[in-house]
Formats: structure tokens, C-alpha cells, sequence
């Protein structure tokens, strides 16, 4: 039984799990870690989830080995997370990443060893995080599971994680192919992510016909094609599922990278779009929407 929860990045995710876990353990058994300048901002700061005060303990040492540490940061502050994580990590301690992208459980395990890491995707969430404030309509769904063939016995560490969040309250769900589900999100995310950031719109810009969405489909095309290269195979229908889910969305409501846009902040197209021409460009295949996406979006940045 999981008793108590380190959480590494306070954003959107961080915030959202950060609360509810706080509210079912205790907040004196969730933990936020930080250090430098980010610590003592962190303890000042007010932070609300949908208007309601969180009153979020934030430190820079633990008594001991994290129980279960959550990684919960932008793609670029995964290596300065696991910096700071490290001396807290045990040979019992759980990672568990929400990270966006499809390689941070690899970084995870090569790093700290993959019995020690669960995999999850979080999905259909429509949050909007202004500082240290968020707001949502739909929290969405946190899919955790292993890959199909386990050779580290993480069963039990899996059930402890999922036992934790549904009751905290949390929508979760085992996925019995969570390999599947995470090229299934990368797609989307190499989609919607990059073209509202390039094209400096909400979801409701992709959510009608016309060159934004036709922009999206064909990146997300492209992921597919390289996931296949991988040995994941994410179909059609598939697409079309994720279509579904995107345009079910607040078009109001925007993804992070557009958010980072907005802020001025280093966005993840690195992990969208620098994964998808790595690999392209491994197995000897052309990404041109990707690059374009990545080019558009790298020369937005320079300018800030």
C-alpha cells in the first residue's frame, strides 16, 4: 500500500493528481520537491485547482526513499528532475512519469532501473494553467500498465499505483497494451500541440475543417508511420478514435504548447517533432509536415 507521494513539477498534471492525492493521504503525506529559487517560489505561491486553494507542501529533502515519486515536468526538466529525485530514489521507490512523448520511461530506466518503473499516459484532460492556477472541465483519464512482456515482476507495484489513485478518486484504468496507448497519444499530441502552437489557436481552430486540421492529420500520420517502425502499430481507426476525443474538447481550451507559446516558455516540440524526424530519419523515411511543424515552431521561439 502506497502511504505517501513525492511529486516532481508543478504544472497542469502536477497540480491536478497533487490535489487529489493530498486530499485522500493527507497533504502532510504529499510532497512536492524543489530546490534553488524554484523552492522558495513554490512555497509562496497560490496555488488554486478550479478556484480551490491547495495548500501544497513543498521541500527540498525527504526523511527517507520516496514511496512513489511522480515525474510530472516538461520533456526539457526531465534530466534536472531526475537530479534532483535521485537522492530520494530507493531500491523500493515506484516512478511513475506523466510526461508527454513516448521516451521518458526509457530515460526513467535507464537511469534508475526499470523495475522500478510503471508506465501511464493521461489523456482528455482540457486544463488551462495560468501560473499556479489551473482550471478544467474534463479531468480526463490516467491509463498505467507495463509492457506486455515484463521481465522486472512489477505487478504488484502496478496494482499499489492504480489502487492509490482510484481512491483518491482519480478516473484510472489499467491498459493491458500501454505501448499501444502512448503512440496513440504521442500521435495525437504531434498533431494538436504542434499546429495550435504554429498556428497560434485554441483547439477550436483544429476541430473544424481546413488547413490547420489537414496540417494536424498528416503529422499525426507521420507519427504513426514511425511508431509502426518501432514495432507499435497504431491504425487508422485509431486516428480517427483520437479525432473523436480532440474534437469532444472545450474549443475554447488550448494544449500546452499553445499555453507555452502564449507564456514565452521553451516548448516540447522537441519531444513531438524532434522524435518523429529522429526516427524518420533512422528508418530512412521522409516527415515533412513534422519538419515544417518544427522549423515554424523552433523560429517562433528564437524570436520571444
Amino acid at each position: 500500500m502506497i502511504e505517501s507521494v513525492t511529486i516532481v513539477g508543478m504544472g497542469a498534471l502536477g497540480i491536478l493528481y497533487g490535489n487529489a492525492l493530498s486530499k485522500h493521504l493527507g497533504a502532510d503525506r504529499v510532497r512536492f520537491l524543489a530546490d534553488g529559487q524554484r523552492l522558495e517560489r513554490l512555497r509562496q505561491a497560490d496555488v488554486r485547482c478550479n478556484g480551490e486553494t491547495c495548500a501544497f507542501q513543498v521541500t527540498d529533502r525527504l526523511e527517507g526513499p520516496a514511496q512513489l515519486l511522480i515525474f510530472a515536468v516538461k520533456g526539457p526538466a526531465l534530466e534536472e528532475a531526475m537530479a534532483l529525485a535521485a537522492p530520494w530514489v530507493g531500491e523500493e521507490t515506484i516512478l511513475l512519469s506523466v510526461l508527454n512523448g513516448v521516451t521518458s520511461e526509457e530515460t526513467l530506466s535507464q537511469t534508475f532501473g526499470p523495475e522500478k518503473v510503471i508506465y501511464s499516459v493521461a489523456q482528455g484532460m482540457d486544463a488551462v494553467r495560468q501560473g499556479t492556477r489551473l482550471n478544467y472541465t474534463h479531468e480526463g483519464i490516467l491509463f498505467v500498465g507495463l509492457p506486455q512482456e515484463d521481465y522486472f515482476d512489477r505487478g504488484e507495484k502496478l496494482e499499489a499505483v492504480y489502487e492509490l489513485f482510484r481512491a483518491a478518486g482519480i478516473d484510472v484504468r489499467r491498459e493491458e497494451d500501454i505501448l499501444h496507448r502512448m503512440w496513440c497519444k504521442f500521435m495525437l499530441n504531434v498533431g494538436i500541440n504542434q499546429v495550435c502552437m504554429a498556428y497560434e489557436c485554441n483547439y477550436g481552430g483544429a476541430q473544424v475543417e481546413g488547413e490547420i486540421r489537414q496540417t494536424m492529420i498528416a503529422a499525426m500520420n507521420e507519427a504513426r508511420k514511425v511508431g509502426a517502425c518501432q514495432g507499435v502499430l497504431v491504425t487508422q481507426k485509431d486516428l480517427q478514435e483520437y479525432l473523436t476525443i480532440l474534437d469532444g474538447l472545450d474549443p475554447e481550451a488550448m494544449p500546452s504548447m499553445r499555453q507555452d507559446g502564449l507564456a514565452h516558455r521553451p516548448s516540447e516540440v522537441d519531444l513531438f517533432a524532434g522524435t518523429v524526424l529522429e526516427l524518420a530519419d533512422h528508418y530512412g523515411m521522409q516527415a515533412p509536415v513534422n519538419g515544417k511543424l518544427y522549423r515554424t515552431i523552433k523560429e517562433m521561439e528564437t524570436n520571444w
